[in-house]
């Protein structure tokens, strides 16, 4: 993959940079603060950029929604020393794909990214905690990590409509939709329909006059 490193620490970008390329990858550039992250990202179009948070000049937040405009998008995997729910979700709602904490391991790095780039989403395991709790029986995952297509899905779903006519609206087979509604569920821990239901008007994704 080639990967855009964007942090402050040239002491951190050159670790990563010689580790991700002993793996494999190719870093095309590496950026100080969000303004030259944005204006890199446009210029060499990298695959994935590895952004941080809190920098001068432009966050990571803020460089984050602006790279994500392009098109096509490079896919954004957040690396900070903040692990609380606040910047997680702040990253996760202004586009980026990942979350981890600098003190994961590098391998997790490698996973996350190879995540995004198939179209996944990941929460590294220092953080995963805070957005993962238990209720009647089900986890809690914050529904700002789901997919796009893994939202409209549950949405259809929690609104009553079959398979088949979430297959049309979607334009899609009915066996996406039902792969789709099979890993919802797995990741959710729930295990009916009247339990996606609950889950969706629980966190706004539909309501009861849906």
């Amino acid at each position: 993959m080639r990967v855009l490193l964007v942090d402050d620490h040239d002491i951190i970008r050159d670790g990563l940079a010689n580790l991700l390329e002993q793996a494999g990858h190719e870093v095309v550039g590496q950026a100080k603060d969000g303004r030259d992250a944005v204006r890199l990202a446009a210029e060499l179009q990298p695959d994935v950029v590895v952004m941080d948070i809190g920098m001068p000049g432009m966050n990571g937040v803020d460089a984050t929604r602006q790279i994500v405009q392009a098109e096509p998008a490079p896919k954004v995997v957040a690396l900070s020393m903040h692990s609380d729910r606040t910047y997680v979700t702040r990253m996760l709602e202004a586009g980026a794909r990942a979350y981890l904490a600098k003190e994961s391991a590098f391998e997790e790095l490698e996973h996350a990214i190879e995540v995004v780039v198939a179209g996944g989403t990941h929460l590294g395991t220092v953080v995963e905690g805070d957005f993962v709790g238990r209720v009647d029986g089900a986890r809690l995952v914050d529904p700002v990590t789901l997919t796009r297509k893994e939202r409209q899905v549950l949405q259809l779903v929690a609104e009553g409509k079959s398979t088949k006519e979430i297959a049309k609206a979607l334009f899609v087979t009915v066996k996406t939709i039902e792969t789709h509604r099979y890993r919802l569920m797995k990741r959710l821990g729930i295990h009916s329909i009247a339990q996606l239901t609950k889950y969706a008007i629980r966190h706004g994704i539909t309501s009861l006059d849906a």
